[in-house]
């Protein structure tokens, strides 16, 4: 059964809200947002309350929209990034940890350095990112994303567990 709270959360509330949507533990959530006696009671109290799941609910639907553009994203790298950098690593000989850390290696699958002392490396496969963005769903109300849904359905099913 779900009870009724104030209207307005706290920061501690909402910072729950946000640990809890990032790692999924009750306990875990409570006591990074600061309660530190019986976190893990006091953690299920307030997933009980219907202001802290709407809350939950509304940063889980904002996650959701964050990972599809960041997977967009980074299949758009993949498809269309520039590999001078890479280049530039095999022809290079000189190149200090500085250099190499402001490097666009993003493209990369694998780095080897075989017996002979040069370097092979191996790109990630641009038909395959593109074919990965040609499938991806843009639309937010998509249904056939297994992935948000098997998290969607692990929501519910411990919302529903604590009714």
């Amino acid at each position: 059964m779900s009870t009724k709270y104030k209207k307005d959360l706290t920061q501690r509330e909402r910072q729950f809200c946000v640990n809890y949507v990032n790692t999924g533990n009750i306990k875990e959530a409570a006591i990074s947002s600061g309660y530190k006696c019986d976190p893990e009671i006091t953690g299920s109290r307030l997933l009980m309350r219907d202001d802290i799941n709407s809350e939950i609910e509304s940063l889980f639907n904002q996650k959701k929209k964050t990972l599809l553009y960041k997977a967009c994203v980074g299949y758009e790298r993949l498809a269309f990034g520039n590999i001078s950098d890479a280049i530039k690593l095999i022809y290079c000989d000189n190149l200090d940890s500085h250099d190499i850390s402001h490097m666009d290696l993003f493209n990369i699958a694998e780095i080897k350095k075989p017996g002979d002392g040069k370097l092979e490396i191996k790109f990630f496969d641009r038909l395959k990112a593109l074919e990965k963005l040609q499938e991806m769903d843009f639309s937010t109300q998509s249904q056939d994303r297994s992935f948000y849904n098997a998290i969607e359905n692990g929501f519910k099913a411990l919302n529903n567990s604590l009714d």
